[in-house]
């Protein structure tokens, strides 16, 4: 019996030695299975903090980006970049000698220098100056009274001077956005002002256009003066998107650019043929609606573009009436003489079918005009 018990009490040790050991071996088992998980789930959690930093540092990098172009670093990096593509426009008349600006662009492998039509009008004698001071004599290539446009070409100068532009479109150009002009104002030659697109769509009225009003004007509170006409007006980048044009005397912060995008329409034919013939030509003359004049005619809209005259043989004649109120144009509401004008600039060319609605004593009517092509413009 005490064999039996000595063995009985051996037995029961060996099973509590393999528990414990068991036990201890499944802590272990499981504290590893844990503690890797744990590494894996603490080594997911780096990964994904280190992408969300790099993405925080993107975006900063980003916004740093954005906040640099408004900044005048941007400007003076402009500034450097193009100072060399514009040029001073000197010229002599038969009473006077005229000066503006231009810059230099490159059509079809051509270098071409762009400025104003009205800088380069009537002279007998022309000049292109660069940056570096080196002169040469200039002939006019093509020219268009109706947008203020000119080409001219440089003779002599080595191709090391023409340092072209890039021109972008101007339909996307936004009120408030960025601007800057580079020109030679009161001749301080390459002199830079900034400002805002302060409105898009304008009309103005130049002596060079014969009567007829320049359409799709940019108006800016970029500072332009004597001088300045025919430089680029540049978005937040450096591209032109405009030429400055003029400006409205005794006033502060109001000048006018014409759109890159008729610069792009027309400068091929302006270069092979000298001038543009696609200006579109309705054969009236007409006055902006509104309250008061709405209240004298009894008219039911204070809106829209009013006939006052039409020109006989013309495209419009036997068709519109005077006192005809235009209001839509192919569907597209006219307020005033800046729709009227800047939608047929934009969107029409001579020989189109286009539909208008007219307020007739008060009766939406709708009517068909094909357009005809603007006469020369009277000198």
């Amino acid at each position: 019996m005490f064999a039996s018990k000595g063995y009985g009490k051996a037995s029961a040790s060996i099973f509590m030695l393999l528990f414990v050991a068991g036990v201890l071996v499944g802590g272990l088992l499981v504290y590893f299975v844990s503690y890797h998980q744990v590494a894996t789930l603490n080594g997911k959690l780096s990964l994904l903090q280190n992408e969300f930093s790099d993405l925080q540092g993107f975006q900063n990098a980003t916004y740093q980006n954005i906040t640099i172009l408004q900044n005048e670093t941007s400007y003076a990096q402009i500034y450097t970049n193009l100072r060399d593509s514009i040029v001073l426009v000197q010229g002599e008349t038969s009473d006077s000698g005229v000066q503006g600006s231009g810059f230099v662009y490159n059509f079809a492998g051509r270098n071409v220098v762009l400025t104003n039509y009205h800088v380069v009008q009537d002279t007998t004698s022309l000049s292109v100056t660069f940056s570096d001071g080196q002169g040469y004599g200039a002939t006019v290539l093509g020219t268009d009274p109706y947008s203020d446009l000119a080409v001219v070409s440089v003779s002599g100068a080595p191709d090391s001077e023409f340092k072209p532009v890039n021109i972008v479109g101007s339909s996307s150009l936004g009120v408030g956005e960025p601007v800057i002009a580079i020109g030679n104002p009161y001749g301080l030659v390459g002199s830079l002002t900034t400002g805002v697109v302060s409105a898009t769509g304008r009309t103005i009225q130049e002596d060079t256009a014969g009567g007829f009003a320049i359409a799709n004007i940019i108006q800016t509170s970029t500072p332009i003066n004597p001088g300045n006409s025919g430089g680029p007006l540049l978005n937040a980048v450096g591209n032109v998107v405009g030429i400055t044009t003029a400006i409205v005397s005794e006033s502060q912060g109001l000048g006018f650019a014409i759109p890159s995008d008729t610069i792009l329409r027309e400068i091929s034919a302006l270069i092979s043929s000298g001038h543009y013939s696609g200006h579109s030509y309705l054969g009236v003359t007409g006055q902006d609606m509104d309250y008061a004049l709405a209240k004298q005619a009894h008219s039911s809209v204070t809106y829209g573009w009013q006939i006052k005259t039409i020109v006989s043989g013309g495209p419009s004649d036997g068709v519109l009436h005077v006192d005809d109120i235009i209001i839509a144009m192919n569907q597209t509401v006219i307020k005033n003489n800046d729709n009227l004008a800047s939608y047929l600039e934009q969107y029409t060319l001579p020989g189109d079918n286009i539909d208008l609605t007219v307020m007739r004593a008060n009766v939406p009517t709708e009517l068909t005009v094909t357009l005809g092509t603007r006469p020369a413009p009277s000198s």
